[in-house]
């Protein structure tokens, strides 16, 4: 008998037919002879729902009451769906995040999984019920509910998968596995059979919204084998393992972008030691999170430092970088919420040259101007204006011919 854990993301749950459809195919596991653990999200917008409720009450909502409430979403669902697989004759149960023993620390809106205890959780699995997990939250130490972040119920379904060392774990949502770029943009991107943890990462942490980039770290540090597909259909999906050849013939494994980038400029920086931390610590005290940092040439001992951070913090990043440049002597600090980013992404670029080239060369082909530019072992990323990004996926995939089956 093995055990699996599926998470059923919000558009899955959206209804209550689709809650219905959903309690079905839970069943049809089950009734293979699996024991079967389900993370469930808040059904379609309702956490976007509770989000404006609240910010029409107040601009400034108390960070632990924002949570508590956006916890309940979740609540909602995995106690519907647990009613509906009641109803078909199967024995579940339904637990919040904390009566599951997912633990957090207390980061509000954006906490971190700092262990998890399973005993209920196997208790129950013992009389052979299913459990329903509600996703996207923990506890703290101090027994306030925290939630986990975007993305955060593909999160707990992969730390319960971990914590229960689960046989594999099943993220289905409204697409159908990871394509070799978004095909609303390319409609002629085509969906991978498996690809490994490291590039699945780089398509997350980059643009790619199929799954979220702490869920594939999980997966990775705990060796749990991920299949994304979705719960409409029963095509087989992708698996993300740490199997994935090297030697493919086409080394570019997809193409991720992201609209959600804003540029930071701090123009006339004294470069001296110590200068990036006195910028860059308040920024990380204030968890915003930078990505892409380009530093021009120091010339008479003052530079221009440029990064970016998402559009959603740029509000807050502006304020925290005018206070560094007061206290650091720069010149001036400018932002640009108009911009996004592309990226090719594969394992086979690390001993393989030339990617650049062919990248910045199709770039240039259709006018797309890069300002900046950042790389990994396995990923070059650009950034470019927004309204370019649909145009840069699209010569980026037929440059690199990833259409065609490898």
């Amino acid at each position: 008998m093995a055990l699996i854990v599926q998470k059923y993301g919000g558009s899955s749950v959206a209804d209550a037919d689709k809650i219905k459809n959903v309690a079905r195919r839970i069943a049809a596991t089950k009734d293979a002879g699996n024991e079967v653990v389900v993370a469930v999200s808040a059904m379609g917008k309702n956490t976007d729902n509770l989000l404006k409720l609240a910010y029409e009450l107040t601009s400034h909502p108390a960070e632990r009451e924002l949570d508590l409430l956006l916890s309940t979403g979740e609540v909602v669902s995995s106690t519907l769906l647990t009613m509906s697989l009641e109803d078909m004759g199967y024995e579940a149960i339904s637990l919040t995040g904390g009566q599951a023993g997912i633990r957090t620390d207390a980061v509000y809106s954006q906490a971190r999984i700092v262990g998890i205890d399973p005993e209920r959780i196997v208790n129950e699995l013992d009389k052979g019920k299913i459990v329903i997990v509600a996703g996207f939250q923990g506890i703290t130490e101090g027994m306030d509910i925290t939630t986990l972040g975007r993305g955060g119920s593909d999160t707990t379904a992969v730390a319960l998968a971990a914590s229960l060392a689960a046989e594999e774990c099943q993220i289905y949502t409204d697409v159908d596995g990871v394509y070799t770029a978004d095909p609303r943009l390319v409609p002629e991107a085509r969906k991978v059979d498996e690809i490994s943890y490291e590039e699945m990462l780089e398509m997350a942490s980059y643009g790619a919204k199929v799954l979220h980039p702490r869920a594939v770290e999980l997966g990775e540090l705990f060796h749990i084998p991920i299949l994304v597909a979705s719960s409409f259909s029963q095509n087989p999906g992708t698996l993300i393992h740490g199997g994935g050849s090297m030697e493919l013939r086409n080394k570019v494994r997809g193409i991720a972008h992201d609209l959600d980038v804003a540029k930071i400029t701090v123009v006339g920086v004294p470069d001296r030691p110590g200068i990036a931390a006195a910028i860059f610590e308040p920024l990380a005290k204030a968890n915003i999170n930078v990505d892409t940092i380009v530093q021009n040439a120091s010339i008479n001992n003052i530079t221009d430092l440029t990064f970016t951070v998402a559009k959603s913090q740029l509000d807050k990043a502006m304020k925290v970088v005018g206070t560094v440049c007061q206290s650091i002597g720069a010149r001036e600090y400018t932002s640009d919420p108009k911009m996004g980013k592309v990226s090719i992404i594969g394992t086979g670029m690390q001993n393989n040259p030339g990617f650049a080239a062919r990248m910045f060369t199709a770039l240039s082909d259709e006018g797309i101007n890069i300002q900046l530019i950042s790389t990994s072992e396995i990923r070059i990323t650009c950034i470019i204006d927004e309204d370019r990004v649909k145009d840069a996926v699209q010569a980026l995939h037929r440059a690199f011919e990833l259409e065609k089956e490898e």
